[in-house]
């Protein structure tokens, strides 16, 4: 009998990346909060100003979230009254960049259910 070695193990998903595309599109603000920085607004109160329906303690999990998986960044200011900005990281880009391919693959999907 001739046995084969095997050349291919089985691929396995990646849990990590797929949790946190998971948890981002399950937290409804969360794109919300990046078209906010895109367009420049980068303080929680004003972003809690510009959107209706927002409110702080949402916006605050939702960027917690986001800072915990590296997405965004949290720069404190230390002054009177106190100053808080979110900025996107690098790795933030990247997975911004990964979120804009699922959207177009669901414009795919849409046009070929048409």
């Amino acid at each position: 009998m001739n046995f084969k070695e095997k050349q291919i193990e089985r691929k396995i998903p990646p849990q990590e990346s797929a949790r946190m595309v998971e948890t981002i599109y399950g937290c409804k603000w969360s794109l919300t909060v990046y078209q906010l920085l895109a367009n420049g607004i980068n303080r929680p109160g004003e972003m809690v100003r510009t959107v209706d329906g927002l409110s702080t303690k949402v916006l605050n999990q939702c960027l917690k979230k986001n800072t915990e998986f590296g997405i965004l960044k949290k720069t404190v200011y230390h002054e009177l009254p106190p100053r808080v900005e979110y900025q996107v990281t690098e790795f933030g880009n990247k997975f911004l960049a990964v979120l804009e391919q699922i959207e177009a693959l669901q414009e795919d999907l849409n046009n070929l259910s048409r």
